[in-house]
């Protein structure tokens, strides 16, 4: 049953903002306003949208089998999702999402789609700092705080090893 969520959650909220959206920035006449060309570089456009679309299936399968819940905020994972992904970032789902869109805006050649990721990051990070990370803290308490401490929110800490 949880699965079954996960997938309709991953049809409404990701497909429309990955899908339905880009589409229609992508045929509408604001998109005439942004005459860009990025030449051969639109061809890699696949390549980011392929590794957002791993990115979020694999995170959507650790939030359904590991965390026993789904990535809608209503009902969320009753188990701290730390492994997968989630050991190198607190948010890949997010960064998943994200590089779908940049790949729509390379390969579709969209300055519009491009600045709509960039409205989207922001509105997930306010998400995240404002609602999600408070939740989290609250349902989690001391393993969530432990887990915030050494995962960064969106970026991987580079692992270096000290010179002996």
């Amino acid at each position: 049953m949880t699965a079954l969520k996960t997938l309709i959650f991953t049809m409404i909220v990701p497909g429309t903002v990955t899908v339905l959206i880009p589409y229609l920035l992508l045929s509408s006449d604001v998109q005439q306003w942004f005459p860009v060309k990025f030449g051969v570089v639109r061809f890699f456009g696949p390549v980011p949208m392929l590794v957002g679309i791993l990115i979020y299936l694999w995170c959507a399968w650790d939030f359904t089998f590991t965390g026993r819940g789904t990535p809608a905020p209503i009902d969320p994972p009753k188990e701290l999702v730390v492994k997968g992904l989630y050991r190198y970032v607190r948010n890949p789902m997010y960064v998943g999402v994200l590089l779908i869109l940049l790949g729509e805006a390379l390969l579709f050649e969209s300055v519009v789609v491009l600045l709509y990721a960039l409205l989207l990051l922001s509105a997930s990070h306010l998400f995240v700092v404002f609602y999600e990370e408070p939740t989290l803290a609250r349902m989690f308490g001391a393993s969530y705080e432990r887990y915030r401490q050494s995962v960064r929110r969106w970026l991987p800490r580079v692992l270096m090893k000290k010179k002996e």
